[in-house]
């Protein structure tokens, strides 16, 4: 006897349509939300001129085929390139991330709302450059951080309550997703095509997170959010040309996302979609580090000096013991060998090892010349990680948000040093204060990387005023950062 299973087209998921009503509709009141998507606009750029100076990087970049320059295509801020959205957002998008220092957002899921930066300026540039040859108005400045605050939103909110990574996804699902709704709105998608949009995202296939986990730990993690904003910049497109959708993509029985990738398990929230997640976003300041690690080696900085001052070094530390929250040991706990810097930057003991032998911790300390020194694997050797409840639940709380990490060393000797302990990283939001002229800072010095002092300073007169920025075209915004 057969079944019968219905035919009739449903209602879309209610998770397609409150996406599709925030992005559409909702008001974006919160001048912290404005001002921040500022310093994160700042940021990630910064983010992207380090990332030029990687041979690594920079093979990936430029268009599909060689040579190719797209009419009224767009740039890629540090480059000469000229292309297609869609690549144009991958190269944005595996510059901004490549060196695992934008901003950050932890949850139940991770990951770095700033990653879908690559979507928006690409679609917004492409977009202003063809209105201004159409005889229209180009988009503004102020619209590419609309869309970053709500891409942020998508992201982050979705992340709340829902763990990819705990069914072997990763998390840039939630990045194609967050620039594919920020692109339809970009496109001007109407409603109904913004749902198909939204679909598709669910429909398509999902990167599995196996290359950021040992024995597998490597470079795609670097350029998998390229990947994402450029598939999400490619689906809008196709939603563009009124390409229907699938209206229960996520709770069709045994075909749908629920039952076929997330254990029958649907979505849960905490929250409505607003501007929290940009008001709260995490940014990556002082240290090139998986985040989970900033406050350990915030803590590992604070430990060399007393060593100095003491006349200590790390040759004198017996052990190391990290007291962490459960993220941390998951995600980067990690003893045996380290086979590349996409490995290392995912270790919390390499991360420690490092600045309590050189007292810094940069870019360049995870490629291989600086791992050949065997002092940092012996002291790898001597640090272990215990989950401490109280800072987990803290991490979870959404009025803390915390990424406590506190390390006591004991040395040869046997005097074992005062606990250092680091609750909130420099990049956290109740440390703003602190951290923004810090992170101003990090941009400046970003910027001389790439271009030269004349550039520089016509860069920074017309993007450090936020009145002055959002009034700007986005064209003009993009040519500012063009290089021969």
């Amino acid at each position: 006897m057969s079944s019968y299973i219905s035919n009739e087209r449903p209602q879309p998921d209610k998770v397609l349509t409150d996406i599709a009503d925030y992005v559409s509709q909702y008001e974006i009141r919160s001048d912290l939300a404005w001002k921040t998507a500022h310093y994160c606009l700042l940021d990630s750029l910064g983010c992207a001129f380090e990332a030029l100076t990687y041979p690594a990087c920079c093979k990936l970049l430029g268009p599909v085929i060689p040579g190719t320059i797209v009419p009224n295509g767009a740039r890629v801020p540090g480059t000469n390139y000229q292309l297609d959205p869609v690549q144009a957002a991958f190269n944005i998008g595996t510059l901004i991330r490549w060196l695992d220092f934008n901003d950050t957002w932890l949850a139940a899921e991770w990951g770095h709302p700033s990653d879908n930066l690559g979507a928006i300026l690409a679609v917004a540039d492409w977009l202003s450059r063809s209105r201004i040859a159409e005889g229209k108005e180009p988009l503004l400045m102020k619209d590419v951080l609309d869309a970053m605050i709500r891409a942020h939103e998508v992201q982050g909110v979705m992340a709340l309550e829902n763990s990819f990574n705990k069914v072997g996804l990763d998390h840039v699902i939630l990045v194609k997703l967050a620039s594919a709704a920020v692109a339809g709105k970009l496109l001007n998608l109407n409603y109904d095509e913004l749902v198909n949009l939204l679909s598709h995202v669910f429909v398509d296939g999902h990167p599995l997170r196996t290359y950021r986990h040992a024995p597998n730990t490597g470079s795609r993690k670097s350029w998998a959010a390229g990947d994402a904003t450029s598939r999400a910049v490619r689906l809008a497109l196709i939603a563009k040309t009124g390409e229907m959708g699938y209206p229960s993509v996520l709770t069709a029985p045994k075909w749908g996302f629920y039952d076929v990738l997330f254990k029958s398990n649907t979505f849960r929230f905490q929250r409505p979609f607003g501007s929290y997640v940009m008001e709260n976003v995490l940014f990556k300041i002082s240290y090139p580090a998986e985040f989970h690690a900033q406050t350990a080696v915030e803590a590992a900085m604070t430990i060399y000096h007393k060593l100095v001052q003491n006349g200590k070094s790390a040759q004198d530390i017996q052990s190391i013991t990290i007291r962490t929250h459960e993220a941390a040991i998951r995600i980067i706990d990690k003893k045996g060998p380290l086979h590349n810097p996409a490995d290392r930057d995912h270790c919390i003991q390499y991360m420690v090892a490092v600045p309590l032998l050189y007292g810094r911790l940069t870019a360049a300390d995870y490629e291989d010349n600086v791992a050949a020194d065997p002092r940092i694997d012996a002291l790898r050797e001597k640090i272990i990680c215990v989950e401490d409840p109280q800072f987990t639940k803290d991490y979870h709380d959404p009025e803390k948000r915390s990424i406590a990490n506190a390390l006591t060393v004991q040395l040869n000797d046997g005097t074992t040093l005062d606990e250092v302990v680091v609750e909130y990283p420099i990049g956290h939001k109740r440390r703003r204060e602190e951290g923004i002229p810090l992170l101003i800072a990090k941009f400046k010095t970003n910027l001389a990387r790439r271009f030269a002092e004349k550039q520089q300073q016509l860069i920074l007169d017309h993007v450090m005023d936020y009145n002055k920025l959002i009034a700007m075209p986005v064209n003009r915004f993009m040519d500012l950062m063009i290089t021969p």
